[in-house]
This record gives structure tokens, C-alpha cells and sequence, in this order.
């Protein structure tokens, strides 16, 4: 496990919007924009079950991350890394409430939809530019 830069850290912990590249089943690259945050070292990314991304990262646990900031595009870091593990509800919902307030900064809970289960992937850096 690579350890992350504190330039990292700090465009993970602030509400930059990060891009993910998971592995299609077909072997070509998906991306997709997603909120972010770490605990420690691990990045943890949240999204609701079924989608293209939660697929993707179920059967091949391969990934990059990249993170700009917002307000200069080139403060920024790529990260490869490696799914480690999940985090289902209730305790990804939480994940999604507290993601939400960071990146809206409101009080307010991240609006449920009706039938979605949320999941939180852990992810281990490998790498780090």
C-alpha cells in the first residue's frame, strides 16, 4: 500500500470532485465523477448498488483516481489502487449523508430513493502522482 501524499489528502478532504476509471466487462475503462473521502491512508468511495461502477468494481477490483481542484485544475493527483473492501447499510448511508454535507455544505441528508441499498468501496492506493 502506497501512502498518501499530503497534496493528496488535502484535494481528498476538500469537496473536489474526484473521477473514477473502473474496468468494463468488455476490458475498456468507465468513468465516472464521485464525491470522495479517506479514512486514513483509504480512499472510500460510495455509490448505490447496481450501478455501472459497483459492477465494474465487484469483478475486477483495478482502479484510478483523479482529483482536481476546483478552483485550479492543474493542483491535482492521479491515484491507481485496488477494491479491499465494502461497507453496506446502514453505516454507507450514513457515508452518503456525510459526503453529501461536505460537498453542499448543508445539514441536510443525502435524499433517499426509494428501493436504492448504497456501498462504500475501500480503496488501497498502489500508486500516487
Amino acid at each position: 500500500m502506497a501512502e498518501l501524499t499530503d497534496k493528496a489528502r488535502t484535494l481528498i478532504d476538500d469537496p473536489n470532485f474526484a473521477y473514477l476509471a473502473t474496468v468494463s466487462k468488455d476490458g475498456g475503462p468507465q468513468v465516472t465523477p464521485v464525491w470522495i473521502d479517506r479514512d486514513g491512508d483509504t480512499i472510500r468511495i460510495n455509490t448505490a448498488k447496481g450501478r455501472a461502477k459497483d459492477r465494474n468494481m465487484r469483478r475486477d477490483p483495478r482502479v484510478a483516481v483523479s482529483i482536481a481542484a476546483t478552483d485550479d485544475p492543474y493542483e491535482r493527483v492521479e491515484i491507481r489502487g485496488h477494491v479491499v473492501g465494502t461497507v453496506d447499510e446502514p453505516d454507507a448511508r450514513a457515508h452518503i449523508d456525510g459526503l453529501h454535507r461536505k460537498y453542499h455544505d448543508t445539514d441536510d441528508a443525502y435524499p433517499k430513493r426509494a428501493g436504492e441499498e448504497r456501498v462504500v468501496f475501500l480503496i488501497e492506493p498502489d500508486r500516487i502522482h
